[in-house]
This record gives structure tokens, C-alpha cells and sequence, in this order.
């Protein structure tokens, strides 16, 4: 199978990685590296990307092979103690790998046309499991993927495993090649390497017994250092009568199986070791844990335990109410009651509200700020009709700025007709933003 890189063939090999900046006066600089070269190679030996750079740096002294205006140079540097100062326009230079699977559940899959070219990439690289703590099914490594992994201590590493059972894996992700994850996944773990697993929940298929014998075969391996549980995202492109989860009751039932498995992993581990996703909470309608029962939140970053985290941040800022303005939240459906209750908390429901807007993008299922294309964003202001301002969570678009439907966020106010202003999406950023305009 080819691999393909943002929808693009991957680059030959020795492509090599493109300078973006390199510091002034920096040991890069001093050395004769510029912006704009393309580094192929650290002492002769080919350069993949930036864990190959860093990884074959370390030495008082190197040589780097760089192309510069269609002419290949060798340039010597020998280090003084200060960082090299350069950074690199990508962090993979030879393709993002892409998964070998065909997942029922796939969210790419479920896309529809006319987003960023790079929405439609399914990545499944190591690389960037390690780097920007991204899901990888470990279905597509050979045997010198772990020999680096091992050899270069890229831990951890953030592994979707879905179901240890063959059969449901078979059903789930439907693989193209032979379905090695669960062996290379020992293989790691054997030799070191750390893991933060995730299971996509699809009920009636990878919950209930299944899901407990999953559980159970990841709490059996000390490296194995967390757990998360999130539910299939179904789009308005996935065949209406693939289930997702849609009722109390079904969002209890996984809590339930979280609470078992807590209760015993905090008597053998001393933490609670899995946990669900806020969805999981919000749909059953409970109150999401404190935040000591994220034990460090140590799957934040997949959406687990990002309310709690706003939630107590926003409640711990000192005298909040007199400091903030009027204005007007945007986020998605799923986030708005639970936004609402807290700013009334807070004191402050008489002066800010709250926009929850809909996904005609993807279809009423997907109901999270961060998946919003700035079409509806737009709809929804305008039908709002408020003078804002309209504050809108940063988690909608890219670091070009740049929206899932290929919208530059700048140009939301102008496209509204209201006043837009694009802010991070913790409390503390959107307390400072509302102060900025006065009730």
C-alpha cells in the first residue's frame, strides 16, 4: 500500500527536511545554515524527520549534508553548549504513514468534501503518536519500526487497541494487512517502552464483556500506563444504522465499567488508571470526577477530563465577576448547558451567554466546539442577531488559522457582520477576553 502524505504522494527518500528558521548568530547559523535548506543527512546517515535530526545531533560534532539551490554542500558543526536554534518546517520529512486499516468507525471515512487536504490524511506514524500524542494502531510497524522505537526511547507512545478479542477486531478494523498490533504492542512494552491506550467504545460490539476482557488484558501490563474510553463519533455520511451512543443509559453502563476497574487499580496501582471520556459523563448526566480522580489527566488531550479542568480553573479565578464584560460564547451543542450552569455559577449569566451551535457540517451527532466549521459559526451569529462580542474557542482552527471547511478565522467577523474574537479555549483566556468590553 502506498502511503501518502496530506493527499499527496510521499516524497522520494532523501527528500530531506526544509529549514524554516535557523536563529542568528545561533551555532547553526555560525556554521553556515540558512533557512530554506533541506537537510538529508546527520555523518551520512539519511535524516527522516525531527527524531532522527535530534536524535543524531547529540555529538560535540557532526557533519550535515543540506541541499541549497539545487546544489548538495557539506557543512561541519561542532556544539558549544547552546541549542543549535533552527527549527524545521515539518516534523516527518519522508510522509506521514498512513493507517493499513479500514475501520468501521473511521471519522475520516465519515468526511465530507471541500475540508483542508490534511483532514483527509488517516495518519497512523509513530512519530507523531510520540511527538503530538496522536492514536496509532501499531498494525503498520515492522520489525525496525521497533528497533528505533526501542533504540531512540520514543515513550510513550498512544495506542488505540479497540478489543484484544480476534474476532472483534477483525469486525472493527477490517485490517489490509496481518494484524500484528497486540504482539509489537508486547514487544514495546518488553523492552521498556511506555503506552497510553485508548479504546473507541461502538456499543454492542467492543462494550460489555468485551470491553472488560480488554481492560483486563491492558491492566496486566505495567507499562500499559492509562486507559481511555471514548465513544464512536458517527458523522451524516456513516450509514444511519451503525449505533453510536445516544441515551443515559448507555453512557451509565460504561461509567459503571470505569467505576469496577477504578476501584480495583487504585488498590494495585494506587490510581484509577482508565477513564471515560467527558461525553460519557455529559450524555449520562453526571457530574464529571473532581479533578483528583484524573490522576494527573493523564489522557487530556483526548478529550478526557477537559471539562473538569475548565470547570475548576474557571471557578478558582479571583474576583471573576467584577472583571468581566458582556459577551457571547460560541461553542458546540454537547459543551453549552454545562458552559451555562457554570457562568451562572459564577455569577456571571446576567452579562455573558451562551451560543451553542449546530453541525450542519458533519450532522447533529458530532456535537464538540472543536469539530465546528466556520459556516455554521457563521449561521449561527448572524441568526443570533447579538452585538457581541462573539467569543469563539481557537480549537477551530489550525495553526495556519484556518478553519475545518478551509476558512481563514480572521475573516468570521467580517462574514457575521459582528464582532469575533478568536481566543484559547481555557477560562482564563475567555475571562480576559470578556473584560475587554465593559457591561
Amino acid at each position: 500500500m502506498e502511503h501518502r502524505r496530506y493527499a499527496e504522494t510521499r516524497p522520494a527518500a532523501g527528500t530531506g527536511g526544509t529549514l524554516e528558521t535557523v536563529e542568528r548568530g545561533s551555532v547553526a547559523w555560525r556554521a553556515g545554515l540558512r533557512p530554506g535548506d533541506v537537510v538529508l543527512a546527520v555523518d551520512g546517515r539519511r535524516v527522516r524527520d525531527i527524531l532522527d535530526w535530534q536524535w543524531l545531533t547529540g555529538e560535540p560534532s557532526f557533519s550535515v549534508t543540506i541541499e541549497r539551490g539545487g546544489r548538495r554542500r557539506e557543512i561541519e558543526i561542532e556544539r558549544d553548549g547552546t541549542a543549535l536554534g533552527v527549527t524545521f518546517r515539518d516534523a516527518v520529512f519522508d510522509g506521514v504513514r498512513e493507517c493499513e486499516n479500514a475501520c468501521t468507525f473511521c471519522f475520516v471515512a465519515g468526511l465530507p468534501t471541500g475540508l483542508r487536504r490534511s483532514l483527509y490524511v488517516r495518519d497512523d506514524d509513530y512519530r507523531l503518536s510520540f511527538l503530538e500524542q496522536t492514536f496509532i494502531t501499531l498494525t503498520n510497524l515492522d520489525d525496525d519500526d521497533v528497533t528505533r522505537i526501542v533504540e531512540q526511547r520514543l515513550s510513550p507512545l498512544y495506542v488505540s487497541v479497540h478489543a484484544v478479542d480476534p474476532d472483534v477486531r477483525r469486525r472493527l478494523i477490517c485490517p489490509t494487512v496481518e494484524d500484528r498490533a497486540l504482539e509489537r504492542l508486547d514487544e514495546l512494552l518488553e523492552a521498556g517502552i511506555e503506552v497510553h491506550a485508548q479504546v473507541v467504545l461502538v456499543p454492542g460490539v467492543n462494550d460489555g464483556g468485551v470491553l472488560s476482557r480488554t481492560l483486563a488484558w491492558l491492566a496486566a501490563r505495567d507499562g500499559v500506563r492509562s486507559g481511555g474510553l471514548v465513544p464512536v463519533g458517527r458523522t451524516a455520511r456513516h450509514a444511519a444504522e451503525k449505533p453510536s451512543y445516544r441515551t443515559p443509559a448507555q453512557a451509565r453502563d460504561v461509567l459503571d465499567a470505569v467505576a469496577e476497574t477504578q476501584r480495583r487499580m487504585r488498590s494495585e496501582r494506587g490510581s484509577g488508571w482508565v477513564y471515560a471520556a467527558d461525553e460519557f459523563h455529559l450524555l449520562a448526566g453526571s457530574e464529571v470526577p473532581p479533578a483528583e480522580a484524573y490522576d494527573g489527566f493523564p489522557q487530556y488531550e483526548n478529550g478526557i477530563g477537559m471539562v473538569r479542568a475548565f470547570a475548576d480553573e474557571l471557578a478558582g479565578s479571583t474576583d471573576v465577576s467584577p472583571r468581566v464584560g458582556r459577551g457571547v460564547l460560541v461553542t458546540g451543542t454537547l459543551f453549552a448547558p454545562v458552559l451555562e450552569r457554570l457562568l451562572s455559577a459564577a455569577g456571571l449569566d446576567g452579562r455573558v451567554r451562551v451560543l451553542g451551535v449546530g453541525n450542519t457540517l458533519f450532522g447533529p451527532s458530532v456535537t464538540v466546539a472543536g469539530l465546528l466549521g466556520a459556516a455554521d459559526i457563521v449561521t449561527a451569529i448572524r441568526a443570533d442577531g447579538d452585538d457581541g462580542p462573539y467569543i469563539v474557542p481557537d480549537v477551530i482552527v489550525n495553526s495556519d488559522g484556518l478553519t475545518l471547511d478551509d476558512i481563514p478565522a480572521a475573516s468570521l467577523g467580517e462574514l457575521a457582520d459582528a464582532p469575533v474574537r478568536i481566543v484559547p479555549a481555557d477560562a482564563a483566556s475567555l475571562v480576559h477576553a470578556l473584560a475587554a468590553y465593559p457591561g
